[in-house]
């Protein structure tokens, strides 16, 4: 994986913001190939790596959507165009977001190294680490700023996990099969 640079970075939150304002806006998605010839910036190297993204949303502070990938099966400025209309208009837990709500709206994007096979929960590292649990056929997932921001624990972080896959609080305990990954977080 490619560190991203700086303009990397802000043409990422460009291609989120555009998406975001298509989705609530109604109108086509952007097209990141014409995007990245308008800044200069071929669709190579670490924005065309086939990547696991996520788009957030907030409002003052408060979540408003968040939806990504995981795994990476589609290049990195694909992904967080793609995320970006579905944090917008396809989080299940929220309404649409509005255009009058555009201007109010704060964007993050965390670009996702692959995933990796941990051994034991123990090995998880908050706030480093971002969790995928997976249990009895459920799963869940946490960026690895959720914790950190949430001000929790490990295990206050796997027990979270657990109720946000279906599971019982203490289910993450025995049985489940954890995989970690980083974020770039901007």
């Amino acid at each position: 994986m490619s560190a991203l640079t700086q303009p990397q970075r802000e043409f990422l939150l460009q291609v989120a913001r555009l998406a975001v304002t298509s989705a609530a806006e109604g109108t086509a998605a952007p097209n990141v190939d014409t995007l990245a010839a308008e800044a200069g910036l071929t669709l190579d190297g670490a924005l065309g790596e086939h990547r696991g993204a996520f788009v957030t949303l907030t409002t003052r502070g408060q979540l408003r959507g968040c939806i990504g990938y995981i795994e990476g099966f589609k290049p990195l400025a694909q992904a967080v165009a793609d995320n970006g209309r579905s944090a917008a208009v396809g989080d299940p837990r929220f309404q649409s977001v509005s255009p009058e709500e555009l201007s109010g709206l704060d964007i993050e994007v965390s670009a996702l190294t692959p995933l990796a096979n941990v051994n034991s929960h123990r090995e998880i590292q908050v706030g480093k680490h971002g969790v995928l649990l997976e249990k009895n056929g459920r799963q869940s997932v946490f960026l690895p700023q959720v914790a950190t921001e949430q001000g929790w624990d490990l295990s206050t972080t796997l027990t979270h996990l657990a109720l946000k896959a279906g599971l019982g609080p203490d289910d993450w305990r025995q049985g489940a099969v954890f995989r970690v990954f980083e974020a770039e977080v901007f």
